[in-house]
């Protein structure tokens, strides 16, 4: 089980960017997908998820109204669709998947694992 987040740069506040986290041995769209961050000094925090099989979406209040979570079963792929991205965004970004996939809180990094490498995203002037 492997996941890659990647897209992730250096945009204005305002600006957009789109994440991708691309799933590899396995058919992403069986599983809860979630995308985490991680600021310098904080900890690790949910930002959105996508529940398997189109079964729906959460997002962290600190982003909802800007960020969009879809899936492209082609491509078995999760993206992350950031928009009108804010500093307070700068962060290493990471997909994971459910510990346990019967039970799991969407957005607590506690109950997910399978991480793989982030993507940092960096919101400045």
């Amino acid at each position: 089980v492997q996941l890659q987040a990647s897209g992730g740069g250096l945009v204005q506040p305002g600006g957009s960017l789109r994440l991708s986290c691309k799933a590899s041995h396995f058919t992403l769209d069986y599983y809860p997908i979630g995308w985490f961050r991680q600021a310098p000094g904080n900890e690790r925090e949910g930002v959105s998820c996508i529940g398997p099989y189109d079964t729906g979406t959460t997002y962290a209040d600190s982003v909802r109204g800007r960020f969009t979570i879809s899936k492209d079963k082609v491509e078995n792929t999760v993206y992350l669709q950031m928009n009108d991205l804010k500093p307070e965004d700068t962060a290493v970004y990471y997909c994971a998947l459910p510990k346990d996939m019967s039970s799991y809180m969407c957005l607590h990094p506690g109950d997910f694992a399978s991480w793989g490498q982030g993507t940092l995203v960096t919101v400045s002037s």
